[in-house]
C-alpha cells in the first residue's frame, strides 16, 4: 500500500481516487480490501442491509484492474445503493424483509454506474418504504448521525448518509421524495444532489418509486464536484420510464465559476422556523453573512407560497400516489409493516379524487406565486433542516417532528425545483447542520456551482473523516 494513501483513514473523494489509480499508486483492490476493514471496525452500526462478500468485490476489482484505468472518472470508485433500488444479483427490501425479492436486471441509472466501473458493495438502510425524514422506521435497526450516537442520522436515506460520511464508500445511489436526498446531508455532514424530477430516472427504483411524479433519484458525496460527476453519469432521459423527461439530455450538469455579485434569496424573518433551537439559527445567520462576504446580496422572499405547498406533501391527498405502488403490499404485509408507517399509509383512503385535483390546482397557483420571488434572486437559501432530533424524541413523537424537519424540504419536489445540499458548520455540541440552494426545473448546474464555492469557502473537513476538501 502506497503512503500516499492509508487503508485506515484514506480520502474516498473521487478526485482524490482517481488520481491515485490513473497514477499507479493506488488500485482499486487495495481500497477494496481496506473498506471491508474499515466497514468490520465499525461494528453493528446498522447501515448495511445486504453486503457483498469482501471475495466478491475483490474479483471484481481485479477484473478492473486487469484490463488497467479508463478515462471515466468513476472507474473503480466504490459506491453503495439505497435499498429501494435494483442492483442485479442483490437483495432488494425496501426494508421490509418479508417482500425481499432478487433482480436479476435494473434501470438506466444504475446501469451507467455498472458500466462505468463503478464497484457498488451493498445495499444501504433506510425508512421503511421511504416514507420519513428520521432513519428509525426500519426493522434493521436505526442509524445514528456520524457526530452522535444518540441523534438521528436522517431519512429516509439513513445509510446513505452514514456510508459516505463515514468513508466507507465515495458515495451513495439514494432517493428523494420529501427531503430524504438532503436531510442526511445535513445531519452528516456531506453534500447531498436533489436534481430536478426526470433528470435521472426512477427505471431502477423498485417499482418505479412510491411518489412516481414527483420523486427522483439523488447522490450523496463528500463534496459537490464528486455528486456532479456521479449525477451528470446517471442522468439522462430514459424513453422507459414515463416520468422521465426529454429535457434531461439538455442538461450539462457542471460547475461552473458564481457571480461576483448576485443575489440570493432567504425566507423572510417571519417565516424562518428552528423550533427553539438557538444554535441552528446562529449558524443560519452565519451562513447569510458568509453569503454576503461572498459577493452576495440578501433578498428576503415571501415563504408562503413554499410553506403552502410543502404541507401538501403529507397533509394532503399526495399521499394516495404512494398508495398506488403500495396498495398490494400493505393488503399482504400489513402486520409486518411499521406501525408509524402503517397509519401514514392508511391515511391515503381518506381523500377524493376531487382532493387530488384540488391539490394539484393548488400547487400550480403556489408555484406561479413563487415566480416574483425568482424573478429577484438567483438562488433561494434555506437552512436544510430547521434542527436535529435524538433517536428517543422521535420515537416518542414521530409524526409531528418527523413534519418539523420537512418545511424546508417537502415542497421541492412538487414545485418542480433542483437543489444542492451542503454542510455548513457545527453547533457547540459538535453536532452538523447544512443549508440548500435552490432553484427552479432545469437549473442543476447553477445550484451545483453555488454549493461548490459555498462549501469551499467553508473550509470544512469531509464528513466526519477529518480529511481536507480535495484541491
Amino acid at each position: 500500500m502506497t503512503a500516499a494513501w492509508s487503508p485506515a483513514t484514506g480520502s474516498l473523494d473521487i478526485k482524490t481516487l482517481a488520481r491515485l489509480y490513473r497514477s499507479g499508486a493506488l488500485k482499486p483492490t487495495a481500497v477494496i480490501d481496506a473498506l471491508y476493514d474499515r466497514i468490520a471496525a465499525r461494528g453493528d452500526d446498522h447501515v448495511w442491509i445486504h453486503l457483498a462478500t469482501r471475495e466478491a468485490l475483490l474479483q471484481q476489482a481485479a477484473a478492473l484492474e486487469a484490463t488497467g484505468p479508463t478515462d471515466d472518472p468513476l472507474w473503480g470508485i466504490p459506491y453503495s445503493v439505497k435499498d429501494c433500488n435494483d442492483v442485479p444479483g442483490m437483495p432488494t427490501t425496501n426494508a421490509l424483509p418479508e417482500m425481499t425479492y432478487v433482480p436479476e436486471t435494473t434501470g438506466q441509472a444504475i446501469n451507467r454506474l455498472i458500466e462505468s466501473g463503478a464497484l457498488c458493495l451493498g445495499k444501504v438502510n433506510m425508512d421503511q418504504f421511504g416514507v420519513g425524514l428520521v432513519g428509525v422506521r426500519t426493522p434493521y435497526g436505526a442509524c445514528s448521525s456520524v457526530f452522535g450516537e444518540d441523534y438521528i442520522s436522517g431519512g429516509s436515506s439513513s445509510g446513505s448518509g452514514v456510508s459516505v460520511a463515514a468513508s466507507l464508500v465515495s458515495f451513495s445511489v439514494a432517493n428523494d421524495a420529501a427531503g430524504s436526498g438532503r436531510v442526511p446531508a445535513a445531519f452528516n455532514n456531506i453534500v447531498g444532489l436533489k436534481p430536478t424530477p426526470g433528470f435521472i430516472s426512477n427505471s431502477s427504483v423498485s417499482g418505479g418509486g412510491s411518489l412516481k411524479s414527483a420523486e427522483t433519484m439523488t447522490v450523496f458525496a463528500l463534496t459537490t464536484e464528486d455528486a456532479v460527476t456521479v449525477g451528470r453519469r446517471m442522468g439522462g432521459y430514459d424513453a422507459s420510464y414515463e416520468f422521465s423527461k426529454p429535457e434531461a439530455d439538455t442538461v450539462n450538469l457542471g460547475i461552473g465559476p458564481i457571480p461576483l455579485q448576485f443575489r440570493f434569496g432567504v425566507p423572510a424573518c417571519a417565516a424562518l422556523r428552528f423550533f427553539g433551537d438557538e444554535e441552528a439559527a446562529k449558524l443560519f445567520a452565519a451562513a447569510v453573512a458568509r453569503l454576503e462576504a461572498m459577493g452576495g446580496t440578501k433578498v428576503e422572499v415571501d415563504f408562503t407560497p413554499f410553506e403552502e405547498t410543502q404541507k401538501l406533501l403529507y397533509g394532503g391527498p399526495f399521499i394516495a400516489e404512494r398508495a398506488i405502488s403500495m396498495d398490494n403490499v400493505v393488503a399482504k404485509y400489513r402486520d409486518h409493516i411499521h406501525p408509524v408507517t402503517l397509519s401514514i399509509l392508511d391515511t391515503s383512503s381518506d381523500h377524493t379524487a376531487k382532493d387530488v385535483f384540488a391539490a394539484i390546482h393548488k400547487v400550480a397557483a403556489l408555484k406561479r406565486d413563487t415566480r416574483a420571488s425568482w424573478d429577484e434572486i438567483d438562488v433561494l437559501v434555506v437552512p436544510t433542516t430547521p434542527t436535529i432530533y435524538t433517536k428517543a424524541e422521535i420515537l416518542a413523537d414521530p409524526i409531528r417532528l418527523n413534519a418539523q424537519l420537512g418545511i424546508y424540504t417537502n415542497f421541492v419536489n412538487l414545485m418542480g425545483m433542483c437543489g444542492m445540499a451542503v454542510p455548513n458548520g457545527f453547533r457547540p455540541d459538535g453536532l452538523p447542520q447544512g443549508i440548500t440552494f435552490l432553484a427552479p426545473s432545469w437549473q442543476d448546474s447553477k445550484v451545483a456551482s453555488f454549493g461548490a464555492a459555498y462549501h469551499r469557502e467553508t473550509g470544512l473537513t469531509l464528513g466526519a473523516t477529518g480529511n481536507p476538501q480535495p484541491v
